[in-house]
């Protein structure tokens, strides 16, 4: 069904009604405090985040696009159909390392696919509480069930009634629904477009000082109560809307008679028929008039509440002197355009900290010096912010540092001191170096002499996962990965020694070892999952296991071998997707302490690790297998014949999956020879088995006398009707070995190569057809061309020519010199026909980073007829 053309006008505003209304009520069945709604968009194995509730837009945004093959919960649930409950962080990092990277805070999650009869739309996903698993179970999970199954439905109908529902935009940021009387208080009203008039719910009556039933009224009466200091912008605000459809995107923020602040958000859900149209909204008092600020305006701390949308509810006097701004500039905007120099990684990190896991969090800002003001340390000033989380956003309060060590000390004594050497550090790596004496401050108070020691152990937990992420999906080895998590992940953390146990039939074997005395961990190689061992036990528990020295490690182990050094170690357990993979021991030459964000970033780096191991065992596996079929697939041998000599050449390339599609192939076909070789696009076991039935195709065609073009059309309408997904470039030449006769016939693959007998080499210049498995009508013409006694026909795949960075055209030219320069094989003394095949692939032979495979196909007709040996 296509529908009418008002319903699909109203489609979006449909669309984000459903999903706004899903997200609340799937929040309110787990008690959770963080709700969203992903939806597939236009571009093929995209998720999107449609709508984000409880949580600042902004503060999410690394999570906006979700790619449905990333290992992450969401993707996991729309692709499989199931739902996915993560109980807490233990749970989270086991399973998805990643995400918990990412978000390495306190709280659980539920993810449910949205499906609309077959059709997957999405997924809806909920964070909540950590809590046991026991407890979890026990949330009404049915009433989550039918709102991803009733959005589902809704869905379907929706599309049938209009276009395809996708959503390409940035998402939707809506409060989260209400369990309580909020301490602003949340009025709502309706206006009829039709009827023109106005009505308001009980909260907004009493807000206004009216009764329900006589709140019916024009929008310029609302203005005029709502907001009598700025009517004039609210009634522009509410006639634009009702004109163009499109509401403001951030609030109103307009004055109430006493004084106080107030939101004013609009929206124009979609209706049946323009009869039925109407706008509506909600005010939010924010309070602080003169009565709400008397309070708190006497404290001589600096406190502002943010709620759960981002913006500033609330500054008194002195939180205003603090950061900078008057109080009208920053009530009802969001933090970081009232506040721009909080708008930083570090600092929000910890917002979304106190927001997911509701923990207070402390950490110190560096506030701007305002132009012209003069310091004489030569630093800007330092702020101590502590936020405290409840259920409608965020309170603040801040304290400014100083500039000499007496009163950075009496500020860490405070609140703030909860922050430790870890959050300090965070923000020293945001903003640049601190001053000398809030440097020192990041000591514990308690025993200012270990302050350097503090700072270097409190970089680790800040180094960034995506770095490490990054440089494991480079690495399909299991040596690889070691060699990445030694390179990036020791260093960060302070740390000399390595070692990674990979399991295998219910043993631990020894994959990597750096820094440990030689022959140290040979007695620990090979041991069973029933040896009381730190390193097995820490698989097999699937707990990490920390130890601030060797004495704690002896106490836990006793009888364990020790070596020389005394320093720290941690065993962390390698576990993918639930699946045990080995274990990964790191070594510290001195003792230290780990703390709880350190030790959260080091386990959910650990899955990161074992997801890598995990994909380099299957590459292992899979590339095994691969080169086993290619194998069987070339050609052991290559026929003989009186007149014609060949030789071929193979060379696997050295990244990713080794093996690729490339063959080469000299065909008996009646009393000629078939010269052919081809390049299936890919590598692996796919592009092998592909390559094996276009030979199989080829070699039939050939052995029934079939004409070069009639080859390659047969091959190309095969390869389209077997659908692999993949595409294959050829060249196939008949060569008539009495006449020296040859009529060939290219599917997108490199021009061949011909040396002439007088050792000029040329590039042929043979039209062709498109690569085979694009076009079932393609045309192949037919070259007719001469292969002279002694000369050499270089039949090859686009690897031994390609280069990075390098035009493929460079590269032919320079295989052309190559083989120029190589002696004539008929010549007295002059190489051999496999000599020159020989030198044309050393220098590929020689390149240690070959990103394709080689397939080389030489051949030369002979200047009298002989017997083969």
């Amino acid at each position: 069904m296509t529908g009418s053309a008002e319903s699909r006008h109203r489609a979006p505003e449909r669309l984000a009604t459903l999903l706004t209304g899903a997200v609340a009520e799937s929040m309110r069945a787990v008690g959770g405090h963080v709700g969203g709604a992903y939806l597939r968009s236009s571009t093929p194995g995209l998720l999107r985040l449609a709508v984000l509730a409880g949580l600042p837009g902004p503060l999410f945004r690394p999570w906006w696009r979700m790619h449905m093959d990333r290992p992450f919960p969401v993707a996991d649930a729309h692709r499989l159909g199931v739902e996915i409950q993560l109980a807490d962080p233990t749970e989270t990092m086991r399973r998805y390392p990643q995400l918990a990277a990412g978000l390495p805070f306190r709280f659980g999650s539920v993810y449910v696919p949205v499906v609309g009869a077959s059709t997957p739309y999405g997924v809806l996903a909920v964070l909540r509480p950590a809590m046991p698993d026991a407890t979890a179970a026990k949330l009404d999970r049915d009433r989550l069930t039918e709102a991803a199954q009733g959005l589902g439905a809704a869905l379907l109908e929706l599309e049938e009634d209009g276009p395809r529902v996708v959503w390409d935009g940035e998402p939707l940021s809506v409060r989260p629904p209400a369990d309580h009387t909020p301490p602003g208080a949340v009025g709502r009203f309706s206006w009829d477009l039709a009827a023109g008039t106005v009505t308001a719910d009980d909260t907004l009556s009493a807000l206004l000082g009216t009764a329900p039933a006589r709140f019916t009224g024009t929008p310029e009466a609302l203005a005029a109560s709502v907001a009598p200091h700025d009517a004039h912008e609210l009634i522009a605000a509410l006639r634009e809307t009702a004109e163009t459809g499109q509401a403001p995107p951030q609030p109103l923020r307009v004055r109430a008679d006493d004084g106080g602040m107030r939101l004013l958000e609009i929206s124009r859900p979609g209706g049946a028929s323009p009869e039925e149209a109407r706008l509506s909204g909600i005010v939010v008092d924010m309070g602080g008039g003169a009565a709400g600020d008397g309070a708190a305006d006497l404290l001589p701390e600096g406190v502002f509440t943010l709620d759960r949308l981002g913006l500033i509810s609330y500054v008194n006097p002195r939180a205003a002197e603090l950061l900078g701004r008057p109080r009208a500039e920053l009530l009802g905007r969001p933090l970081w355009q009232a506040v721009p120099w909080l708008d930083r990684p570090a600092y929000e990190d910890h917002l979304r900290g106190a927001l997911l896991s509701r923990d207070p969090v402390h950490f110190r800002v560096r506030r701007p010096r305002p132009d012209g003001e003069q310091s004489d340390t030569g630093y800007d000033s330092w702020l101590s912010l502590s936020a405290y989380p409840g259920p409608d956003g965020l309170t603040f309060t801040a304290v400014p540092l100083g500039h000499d060590a007496d009163t950075v000390g009496a500020a860490d004594a405070g609140p703030a001191a909860a922050a430790g050497p870890v959050d300090a550090a965070a923000d020293q790596a945001a903003v640049g170096p601190l001053p000398p004496a809030a440097l020192a401050s990041l000591a514990d108070p308690a025993d200012t002499a270990t302050a350097p020691e503090a700072v270097a152990n409190a970089t680790a937990p800040l180094y960034p996962p995506l770095f490490l992420a990054i440089a494991l999906s480079e690495a399909v080895t299991a040596r690889q990965v070691s060699a990445v998590v030694m390179r990036e992940l020791l260093p960060a953390f302070g740390g000399r020694r390595l070692a990674i146990y990979l399991l295998h039939e219910r043993r631990l074997y020894l994959a990597w070892e750096t820094g440990f005395p030689q022959g140290f961990l040979d007695p620990f190689d090979g041991v069973g999952l029933d040896v009381r061992l730190p390193g097995v036990e820490t698989l097999t528990s699937g707990r990490p296991l920390f130890f601030e020295s060797m004495q704690q490690l002896a106490a836990a182990y006793p009888g364990i071998a020790l070596d020389a050094e005394q320093g720290a170690r941690a065993f962390l357990p390698l576990i993918a997707s639930g699946r045990p993979v080995g274990s990964c021991i790191l070594g510290f030459d001195l003792p230290r302490t780990f703390s709880a964000q350190e030790r959260t970033v080091l386990t959910a780096l650990a899955g990161l690790i074992a997801q890598a191991l995990e994909r380099a065992q299957r590459h292992d596996t899979e590339a095994a297998l691969a080169r086993g079929l290619q194998a069987a697939l070339l050609p052991h041998r290559l026929p003989a014949h009186p007149q014609v000599e060949t030789a071929a050449r193979y060379l696997p390339g050295t990244q990713g999956m080794d093996v690729g599609g490339d063959w080469y192939d000299v065909i008996e076909a009646g009393e000629g020879l078939a010269l052919v070789i081809g390049d299936v696009q890919g590598h692996g076991v796919q592009a092998a088995a592909t390559m094996g039935q276009l030979r199989s195709a080829v070699r039939a065609f050939a052995l029934g006398g079939h004409s070069p073009q009639e080859v390659m059309s047969g091959t190309n309408r095969l390869l389209i009707d077997l659908d692999p997904g993949q595409f294959a470039s050829c060249c196939y030449i008949r060569l008539d070995p009495d006449t020296g006769a040859a009529q060939a016939a290219r599917a997108g693959h490199p021009q061949p190569l011909l040396r002439h007998p007088d050792g000029a080499a040329e590039v042929l210049d043979l039209p062709g057809g498109v690569v085979l498995g694009v076009d079932p009508t393609a045309v192949y013409p037919v070259t007719e061309l001469r292969l002279e006694p002694g000369a050499v026909l270089a039949l090859y795949t686009d690897g031994l020519v390609e280069n990075p960075g390098t035009d493929i055209d460079t590269g032919i030219e320079r295989l052309r010199a190559a083989l120029a320069q190589a002696a004539a094989p008929t010549r007295r003394g002059g190489a051999s026909l496999t000599g020159t095949a020989d030198l044309l692939i050393e220098l590929a032979r020689q390149t240690t980073d070959r990103p394709d495979d080689i397939a080389l196909l030489l051949t030369t007709r002979r200047a009298t007829p002989s017997t083969p040996s």
